[in-house]
């Protein structure tokens, strides 16, 4: 391999000797019919021969016989590269088949829908069922905590009768208090369920006016 630190592929091919019209012609086929240039660092390299170690460098390709720029060659991908690229990829393609399922629902809104209250009915079985949860869970905390008052009530007029609380009773005061923070975790949860579901329902009767032609957009 031959490597020339500073040139012009012009000036290369002005060098070569004059020889007879069929010993050109071999030599022509015989000779390399590209030349490579590609960045070391700061050093600027060019070959006829692209060595192991520059294969996944950027380079620009040169016809030898024209003195032409044939072409250029991006560098490669590193693995972290790639993987952003395949990331990408793949969300544009999720964010694609939302699209796509967004116009498909939107159509079968309008289709299946006449008015706003056949679409209110839709969302009231979850609004049904969030709402009873919500109910059940208000009274077990209600439940809860009146019964772990009475076991603190108990073991405090214990205590001042100078009377030491029993393990049992002390266990049962452990288990209600952490039943307590159980039931009011799940009451919350509830709670903010209900609060996403009034979002979702507004939501989609806004696009369900906008798409009639009765509503503007709130995003303007």
């Amino acid at each position: 391999m031959s490597r020339f630190a500073s040139f012009t592929v012009v000036g290369l091919l002005l060098a070569v000797p004059l020889l007879p019209a069929q010993a050109q012609k071999r030599a022509a086929d015989a000779a390399p019919k590209k030349l490579y240039c590609w960045n070391k660092g700061s050093e600027r390299i060019c070959s006829d021969a692209l060595p192991q170690e520059a294969v996944n460098s950027a380079r620009e390709e040169f016809n030898l016989r024209s003195g032409m720029r044939s072409g250029e060659v991006q560098r490669a991908l590193t693995d972290e590269e790639r993987a952003d690229a395949a990331a990408q990829a793949a969300q544009q393609r999720l964010d694609l088949a939302a699209e796509q399922t967004r116009q498909r629902t939107e159509q079968a809104m309008l289709a299946t829908y006449e008015s706003e209250d056949d679409l209110r009915r839709v969302f009231a079985e979850r609004s049904g069922i969030l709402d009873n949860n919500i109910h059940t869970a208000s009274y077990n905390v209600a439940s809860v905590r009146d019964a772990l008052v009475t076991l603190l009530a108990s073991a405090g007029n214990r205590e001042l009768d100078g009377q030491p609380v029993p393990d049992k009773q002390a266990e049962r005061i452990r288990q209600r208090h952490a039943e307590l923070v159980t039931q009011r975790r799940m009451q919350a949860s509830f709670e903010q369920q209900r609060r996403a579901l009034d979002v979702e329902i507004e939501s989609t009767l806004q696009r369900y006016r906008l798409l009639k032609g009765v509503g503007s957009d709130p995003r303007g």
